[in-house]
């Protein structure tokens, strides 16, 4: 082939791919738009859901045989309450969510969680089937809906039925506190930004045991990347618990499925064993 050819047929060829790009390109990009409502705000409505196994530790961890150990004749082995589950009950590994690796713990703090460590299958609080809180309810392996419209913002987890209403004009000061706390949003540009405070302080950021206090406060911020990705941040402040102000980072997914659906898993009655099951008649004979 001459060399005019090769060249006409390089150029044939680039035109080619870069027909095929637009192609394959701009249909796809037309459909991550993000979807905005009549005010020109990002519609962050729909179920969405965390990936990975920052729910287990929120910090950088390697995979363990599970949550409870206890000492072995050579390494740690899982406790009795949890031996039966086999590779079911083991930690997976993360790379976590913490900006830096480290919670800023305080000294008293930080041993309170190496307490709550070695026994959360007892103290976890949702072992038990209490609230989340904030902002663990976003990262547990259980999907979540949003519901906004131009006056009101409003999310529901499916784990344990817990709701938040976040509010839109600032209410004042929680009057009593509680496991979710109370709720204020607003927009900075496309960013919807929560201001979560009014903690009881007695629910856990993962189930690794990592606490606060019910002096924290937590900003939020949810950012839409596309039309089926949201960043999400939420930064700590609780100055019982830790040295410095911190921040979780990770993605939410949409649930695109047709039948996407926020199940039901009030799960206080799957407890009552657990937390009744001592008194109940004829257990004596088990």
């Amino acid at each position: 082939m001459s060399p005019i050819g090769k060249v006409c047929m390089r150029s044939l060829t680039r035109t080619s791919v870069l027909a095929m790009l637009v192609v394959i390109l701009v249909p796809a990009y037309g459909q991550a738009q993000i979807p905005r409502n009549t005010q020109g705000r990002p519609n962050l409505s729909g179920i969405w859901q965390a990936l990975g196994n920052a729910h287990w530790d929120i910090e950088p961890h390697q995979a363990t045989a599970a949550i409870d150990l206890v000492p072995g004749p050579l390494v740690p082995v899982p406790a009795p309450a949890v031996v039966a589950l086999g590779a079911l009950g083991a930690v997976p590994p993360s790379m976590g969510i913490v900006e830096g690796g480290v919670i800023p713990y305080l000294p008293a703090a930080l041993e309170i969680r190496n307490q709550n460590r070695e026994n959360a299958v007892t103290r976890d609080p949702a072992i038990k089937c209490y609230l989340p809180g904030v902002p663990r309810a976003t990262y547990m392996p259980f999907p979540f809906q949003i519901f906004q419209s131009e006056s009101a913002f409003f999310i529901t987890y499916e784990f344990a039925g817990a709701d938040r209403n976040v509010y839109l004009q600032d209410p004042g000061p929680a009057q009593v506190d509680s496991w979710m706390g109370q709720s204020v949003g607003h927009w900075e540009g496309d960013t919807f930004v929560v201001e979560v405070a009014g903690f009881t302080g007695q629910a856990w950021l993962d189930r690794a045991g990592n606490h606060f206090s019910y002096a924290m406060t937590v900003e939020e911020r949810y950012t839409m990347i596309d039309r089926d990705h949201i960043l999400y941040e939420a930064t700590m402040t609780d100055p019982n618990t830790f040295s410095r102000p911190w921040t979780v980072r990770l993605p939410l997914y949409r649930r695109i499925e047709d039948n996407a659906r926020i199940g039901v898993f009030k799960c206080v009655e799957f407890v009552e064993e657990l937390l009744y099951g001592q008194y109940r008649k004829g257990r004596e004979a088990n």
